[in-house]
């Protein structure tokens, strides 16, 4: 992500070499050019370091430097890829169906891991849901055209006020969302045999622009939640803060959302599992 600062370009040094005929007079040389023209070569070969920058950089200080978080995502083993949606992975009757907002995730989201584990492919038909179980199947339709679209849950978000669904790259352009970048959706959620009905829940609170605001209202937290674990990390979006209730159940999760009010930082209930 960080370009190379292009090279300095200085004019060369131009050195003037007296011809050998002028420095041997009556077979000797003179002791004092022997010295200078010594000088001269030496410092032909020791230019002085050039420090090669953008116009108009400024260099970090040494506190923007150590507030810097850059988003690295964790070396980690990725789960193997979410099986493919059949047709009969949505039979029956949806056990939950909202309507709002959707919005796509491509790059740089590419062939990273996702929440769930495995390698988001922009290509495959997945969504990112910040409260359905991990490995869901939804019908997602975009309702001024009626277009539908099978996929899986394996990502969290989207973590934008006013969206509830970030479609994968493939799953936008099947219903017609890929162009309009958004639209109005249709979710209706089918049951997952092996999921949680339980589930694991925390409260994620952001985006904040630097590091500081984050670490501050994460401590501001810690002493007002003394009994939930309380973290704060940097992502691809921002600085957030995460509220791990302790029972993490849906109930605390949603007691501590309710509570929460921090001006521009609005706080989402998620689901881990």
């Amino acid at each position: 992500m960080n370009p190379d600062f292009p090279a300095s370009r200085n004019p060369a040094h131009k050195i003037w070499v007296p011809h050998p005929s002028q420095l041997h007079r009556d077979g000797w040389i003179p002791a004092g050019l022997l010295v200078a023209f010594a000088i001269l070569l030496t410092g032909c070969h020791h230019k002085q370091p050039q420090t090669s920058q953008y116009p108009g950089y400024t260099a970090p200080t040494a506190t923007e430097a150590r507030n810097t978080h850059p988003y690295t995502p964790k070396p980690h083993t990725p789960a193997p890829p979410p099986p493919p949606v059949r047709p009969e992975d949505a039979e029956g009757k949806p056990v939950s169906t909202e309507v709002g907002l959707a919005s796509w995730y491509g790059p740089p989201y590419h062939n990273h891991a996702g929440a769930d584990g495995s390698i988001y492919n922009e290509n495959a038909l997945t969504v990112a849901h910040r409260t359905l179980p991990m490995g869901t199947v939804v019908r997602v339709t975009n309702v001024a055209t009626g277009e539908s679209v099978l996929a899986r849950v394996t990502d969290r978000g989207p973590f934008v006020p006013g969206r509830i669904l970030d479609l994968s790259l493939a799953a936008a352009k099947s219903i017609s969302v890929y162009r309009a970048g958004t639209a109005k959706v249709k979710i209706e959620a089918f049951a997952k045999p092996d999921a949680d009905p339980a589930g694991k829940w925390c409260v994620q609170i952001g985006t904040f622009l630097t590091a500081d605001d984050a670490i501050q209202t994460k401590n501001d937290l810690l002493r007002r939640y003394a009994t939930a674990k309380v973290i704060e990390f940097a992502g691809p979006t921002g600085f957030w803060v995460r509220i791990n209730p302790v029972p993490a159940d849906h109930t605390a999760a949603l007691r501590i959302a309710d509570s929460i009010h921090i001006p521009d930082a609005e706080p989402y209930l998620v689901r881990l599992n």
